[in-house]
């Protein structure tokens, strides 16, 4: 028996080629009210209720990119070091996957869009024409006049989002609303305020959760800084517009808008599809002219960093053999 069961787990560690890409594979799973631990044959998740007992469900790992662990769930060592061998990032997250708190990466996670990331956060020129692919990106193309400075752009945005809390305003027949956030006071503030602040804050989780599986850093923004939030908020604001700030308005009058906020955004969570889009927006944000597919290697091991030739392959000797 024990021969047999080192065999059964020889055969399911994967291989480096064996494991998913971001770019076409990339695929989540929500869990909670579960305990999540390793057998014989592989992780699997123990769900246990009075009208059918205790039943196992076997989880794809080595098919899954990211796990999001809700409340309620426990999980083992060992299930935890299955699911770094396999590749797959594991995040502790709020109720319906809407808040992180906490993340794993494991080793084989490519740093390709990382080193993307990183590349044009750190050269103005490109963080600037990052940033500007951003605001078009929720304004339309063409809306940046060029030469635009990132001051401007500042500008445009506020005059933009302006508008729109006057036009949903107006819409919901409130009066005069003006954006408001204020931990120190937070229960003086109106309905409309405080589920933009909670739909918001579930947003900034999908974000932080999509990005820890894609390798990126969100710490590294472009338009926000000095926060290690700072690439979440920025991606977060491409989809307020059409996620959270409607949502917030349509509650001006509910008796209890931060939990209905939560509770409507995770329900329009399935409707939205909306982790897949960020991966894809965050790409073409990234490297807008480049072939997606391209950018995920089938297999991945480590290089080695040369200022001349590039990046050149890892574990091999480069001594020279002369004396």
């Amino acid at each position: 028996m024990p021969q047999a069961s080192s065999g059964r787990r020889k055969l399911a560690a994967p291989t480096v080629a064996m494991l998913p890409r971001v770019g076409d594979s990339l695929s989540f799973l929500y869990l909670d009210i579960v305990r999540i631990h390793q057998d014989d044959t592989g992780v699997c998740a123990q769900v246990t209720t009075e009208q059918r007992g205790t039943e196992l469900v076997y989880l794809p790992t080595a098919a899954l990119s990211c796990i999001l662990l809700g409340p309620g769930t426990s999980i083992t060592a060992r299930a935890l070091t299955t699911l770094a061998r396999h590749g797959t990032t594991v995040v502790v997250t709020g109720s319906g996957g809407v808040r992180a708190y906490a993340g794993m990466t494991p080793d084989s996670l490519s740093t390709t869009w990382l080193h993307h990331q990183a590349r044009a956060w750190a050269d103005d020129t490109q963080r600037l024409a990052v940033a500007t692919r951003m605001y078009e990106h929720r304004f339309g193309r063409g809306t940046v006049p060029p030469g635009t400075a990132l001051a401007q752009l500042r500008g445009l945005e506020g005059q933009r989002v302006k508008a729109l809390y006057k036009l949903l305003a107006q819409q919901h027949r409130i009066g005069r609303f003006k954006r408001a956030y204020d931990p120190k006071d937070w229960d003086t503030q109106d309905p409309a305020n405080l589920a933009l602040s909670s739909a918001n804050t579930c947003l900034y989780g999908i974000v932080h959760a999509t990005l820890l599986a894609m390798g990126c850093s969100p710490a590294l923004g472009f338009v926000h800084s000095g926060n290690q939030q700072a690439f979440v908020y920025d991606i977060a604001d491409l989809y307020k517009a059409e996620l959270t700030i409607p949502l917030a308005f349509s509650l001006h009058s509910s008796t209890q808008p931060e939990a209905e906020a939560r509770r409507r955004f995770r329900d329009g969570l399935r409707l939205f599809k909306l982790m897949p889009r960020i991966v894809n927006d965050v790409q073409r944000l990234l490297q807008p002219d480049m072939d997606i597919d391209e950018s995920d290697l089938e297999e991945q091991l480590v290089d080695l960093w040369d200022p001349i030739s590039g990046a050149l392959p890892g574990g091999t000797n480069y001594a020279s053999d002369g004396p």
